[in-house]
């Protein structure tokens, strides 16, 4: 009985065996007819089944089903006949993943340890054919808005090119021209567009690790850039910081990734390592660094070491002397000393010292006159905002009070008024 029961088990399993080659048969020959719908339904047991789905020949029909339902939408397009252009890249794009397939299984060596891929050089001469049109696909859905859907096409462009299927291709595809790293570009954009930040840092750290190729479209500096904000999106700190630091030393003359480095050591409470880098970009534009000045003396008056701020802010100035940041920024650190000095002398006793330490912080008082003054000037120039200019009204207005200037303190608040509704 059991002998029965067994002999009956492997008629069944021959059976499906062959039922699924049959369909793989059947497949092709719906194909052939253009019966593309049926041959689809063919096909999809055979992919799954464990007697077809590590054959090669299965997987060579089920992309050129695909290809050929591709093929047939393009001629009608190139004769201006009726044709559907979603169905045509549609299959375009489903006939890649089972034509690598049919080659990977094609690749496997046989018991004697051989390899006899029947289908490679079929197959490398489609998808070589093929290639260009993936373009036209990422552009037709870009122009959809499906970005995702553009995204994969043209990453299909740019992965192609580099398959194993042409490892041995004396007469490799040109990846050095500017269309192919314009699409590579694309590539990245548009997964960006989609919000698929992690794939977004996928296709930008592969840019990166392939030689960059001058084109007209992006500079390797705009990669980076990129990665960088796309890290920071992502709320990654870490590989934000990484990727700011790697470019700043590759691209000093950026005005991205110093600022933004820089800015990630102040927050981080890292003054060392930001005036390091306040150094190198001071030294790499000292004409232009006004800004740069700017904040390295703020993180010196933080410290209150006030000689040191005083001495990079009067720098920044002697650069260039309508610099915000320092004119502003030296003022207030004279201010602040006046203030201290004012509270240092409320809590001497002896009149000798106390006039001694009021004429100190009147002379501090005194020099911030002069910076605010061209400030608001500046400010004026350039017809700042409400805010900015109330700010500096309000600082100057405290420095004539504490002067005894009364006419200017006068001309001041009635400045201040316009601003109080």
């Amino acid at each position: 009985m059991k002998k029965v029961l067994l002999t009956a088990t492997l008629c069944m399993v021959v059976a499906l065996s062959f039922a699924q080659k049959k369909a793989v048969k059947d497949a092709k020959s719906e194909m052939n007819s253009n019966n593309f719908t049926e041959a689809r339904e063919l096909i999809k047991p055979a992919l799954t089944d464990p007697e077809t789905a590590n054959d090669a020949e299965t997987w060579k029909v089920a992309g050129d089903i695909e290809n050929k339902a591709f093929d047939t939408q393009r001629t009608n397009q190139m004769l201006q006949k009726e044709f559907k252009e979603d169905i045509m890249y549609d299959a375009l794009l489903n006939s890649y993943a089972p034509y690598i397939k049919a080659d990977e299984l094609g690749q496997i060596p046989d018991e004697k340890g051989k390899v006899k891929n029947k289908f490679r050089k079929d197959i490398s001469v489609t998808l070589r054919a093929n290639h260009p049109f993936f373009i036209n696909g990422g552009v037709y859905y870009n122009d959809k808005q499906d970005y995702s859907k553009a995204s994969i096409f043209f990453e299909k462009y740019w992965e192609l090119p580099s398959l194993k299927i042409f490892a041995d291709d004396k007469d490799k595809i040109n990846t050095n021209d500017s269309t192919f790293q314009t699409i590579k570009y694309y590539a990245v954009i548009t997964a960006i567009q989609a919000k698929e930040d992690q794939r977004a840092i996928e296709l930008l750290s592969r840019i990166l690790s392939e030689p960059f190729t001058p084109n007209s479209t992006y500079k390797e500096s705009d990669v980076y850039e990129l990665l960088a904000s796309e890290y920071e999106n992502t709320k990654d700190s870490v590989n934000f910081v990484k990727t700011l630091e790697l470019a700043a030393a590759k691209f000093p003359d950026n005005k991205y990734f110093m600022p933004n480095l820089i800015n990630q050591y102040i927050k981080a409470g890292k003054s060392e390592e930001a005036i390091a880098y306040l150094d190198k970009a001071i030294a790499n534009n000292p004409e232009g660094s006004c800004d740069m000045y700017s904040v390295k003396a703020s993180l010196f008056a933080e410290k209150k070491d006030f000689v040191t701020a005083d001495a990079t802010y009067q720098a920044a100035i002697s650069k260039d002397a309508a610099c915000e940041r320092a004119l502003e920024g030296l003022a207030v650190s004279y201010i602040v000393q006046a203030q201290n000095l004012k509270e240092e002398a409320g809590n001497v006793s002896s009149a000798k010292e106390r006039a001694e330490l009021d004429d100190k912080a009147k002379a501090l008082y005194t020099k911030a006159v002069p910076l605010l003054e061209k400030y608001k000037s500046v400010l004026e120039g350039r017809s700042a905002d409400e805010l900015e200019i109330k700010s500096m009204l309000v600082k100057l207005q405290n420095v004539y009070y504490n002067l005894n200037m009364e006419k200017e303190y006068e001309a001041m608040s009635a400045e201040l008024e316009k601003y109080k509704y």
